[in-house]
């Protein structure tokens, strides 16, 4: 193990020595340092971000790396210049639930951000000149929201998925979204469809045609807008490719919480209390997944496996890392970071992220610096440090093992999605000690029956003032 790591270090040195001499491209070493594994070992505790006041759900880069967006339970928006530690913008987002996430538009001058919430709503807040911040609601879902998919590199177009199973489709050049469809679980002639609940939606940053949708069931569903009607007429869904491992089709006690593509459309995937898999385009199962022959089953590939963190109490998060994705990178229940090499799964880096569970996180657009959230009431910001604390914890079998048993255990209880569902929420709340929700129904039926509805608030004073729009609101999105 020294020998390996004194080759790596002496290699290193080789590397910087070449392009300080000319011969090797500025920018490529600057790549391939960057997803060096001695850089990824030495990954610490760069800094907090401090000011939310309840649970950080959702972080995230702006395109050029020099902000980031937080979103919390205390229904906040924050905007930070993270290498100063200093929060540059906080707004109340209009949001009546916990902000589940938060995206920068790319191309607006980091001026537009959309929101989703548990309480269904989908929102837009716009920074104006004078530093105040214009919010309106765009949509709504009939359920809590986990997940929004902005097209890369587009100012405009963003996708939505709720626990409704509704998918939608925004265009802020539009006034309304539009349904495209519901997703409903794979037809078998013993039993009705039934509703999927949807928890993640990711867009292929190789065709923006693609988008990959995951839920209460232990599918993976890729579709292609191009097949998608948006004229909302389109009511049942077809997905184009179905993935799945071969140990989990027909299974009862998983389902699906994150998923993330990488630059060359490879689809990563985390179940709750089972595992991480990672898929290649070829091992697809084509949209009826339960009519192939076995032959056909038999040839087809089985997906790289990340084991050791545990995914059972929140509906984490699942990333790649590395400048062309060479890392995996995951949360866990008991409050660790796990990094894994992508292509062989090993272990390089397991660390201390949360008091608590790690949901979330959140690579740098170009350096090796990630973002993470979780229970805590901060953002952390990690980066390569100079340490001489091992990358691996000394008790990391004995991290490793209880989570497999307890994973194990929960698996031995067959629960139908909804239960699983109604589980994860009052588990959440319950750490947490919540008792009951912070608003009531009345004013979210008030909300409704107003439409889509504006609100102000400036960089010092975070109180909202309410701007009704005129009429029946044409902002906001009516779903039946």
């Amino acid at each position: 193990m020294e020998n390996t790591s004194l080759k790596r270090i002496k290699h290193g040195f080789t590397q910087i020595i070449d392009r300080e001499m000319g011969l090797s491209p500025s920018k490529g070493f600057s790549r391939h340092f960057s997803a060096s594994e001695v850089l990824v070992e030495k990954i610490n505790l760069y800094g907090k971000l401090s000011g939310h006041e309840g649970c950080v759900n959702t972080v995230e880069f702006n395109s050029t790396g020099d902000l980031l967006v937080s979103g919390s339970d205390d229904k906040h928006v924050m905007l930070w210049n993270w290498a100063t530690k200093s929060k540059t913008l906080s707004y109340a987002s209009g949001h009546l639930d916990n902000i589940f996430q938060a995206r920068i538009m790319p191309f607006t001058d980091d001026k537009r951000i959309v929101t989703c919430s548990a309480d269904g709503q989908v929102r837009l807040g716009e920074i104006l000149e004078n530093g105040q911040v214009r919010t309106r609601r765009l949509g709504k879902h009939e359920g809590r929201m986990h997940s929004l998919a902005v097209e890369p590199g587009s100012p405009h177009i963003f996708y939505s998925c709720g626990e409704d199973g509704l998918v939608q489709h925004f265009d802020l050049r539009s006034s309304s979204a539009t349904k495209l469809f519901h997703c409903f679980s794979i037809k078998e002639s013993n039993r009705q469809p039934s509703n999927i609940r949807l928890n993640a939606i990711v867009i292929d940053p190789r065709n923006p045609n693609y988008f990959a949708i995951g839920g209460s069931d232990e599918y993976a569903r890729i579709y292609d807008i191009r097949r998608c009607q948006l004229d909302a007429s389109n009511v049942s869904d077809t997905p184009m490719n179905i993935f799945c491992p071969r140990q989990l089709v027909r299974s009862n006690h998983v389902h699906i919480t994150g998923l993330a593509y990488s630059n060359t459309s490879e689809l990563l995937v985390s179940y709750n209390d089972e595992l991480i898999y990672l898929f290649q385009k070829n091992m697809g199962r084509g949209p009826s997944p339960l009519s192939l022959q076995s032959e056909a089953l038999q040839k087809l590939e089985e997906p790289q496996v990340y084991v050791g963190h545990r995914n059972s109490q929140t509906v984490k998060g699942v990333s790649f890392f590395g400048p062309k994705d060479e890392y995996v990178m995951s949360g866990s229940d008991c409050g660790h970071i796990f990094i894994w090499k992508k292509k062989s799964a090993q272990l390089v880096r397991v660390m201390v992220g949360d008091r608590h569970i790690v949901n979330h996180l959140e690579p740098h657009p170009y350096m090796p610096y990630f973002a993470t959230c979780g229970f805590d009431k901060n953002v952390k910001l990690w980066a390569p440090m100079a340490s001489d604390a091992p990358s691996l914890p000394n008790n990391l079998e004995k991290i490793m093992e209880s989570n497999r048993q307890n994973r194990e255990d929960q698996s031995r209880i067959t629960l139908t999605p909804d239960v699983i569902m109604h589980v994860l929420r009052l588990q959440r709340r319950q750490m947490f000690g919540y008792v009951e929700r912070r608003y009531n129904r009345a004013d979210l039926d008030s909300d409704e029956e107003d439409g889509g509805e504006d609100y102000f608030s400036g960089l010092s004073n975070d109180s909202a003032l309410s701007e009704e729009d005129p009429g029946e609101n044409s902002g906001d999105c009516k779903i039946s």
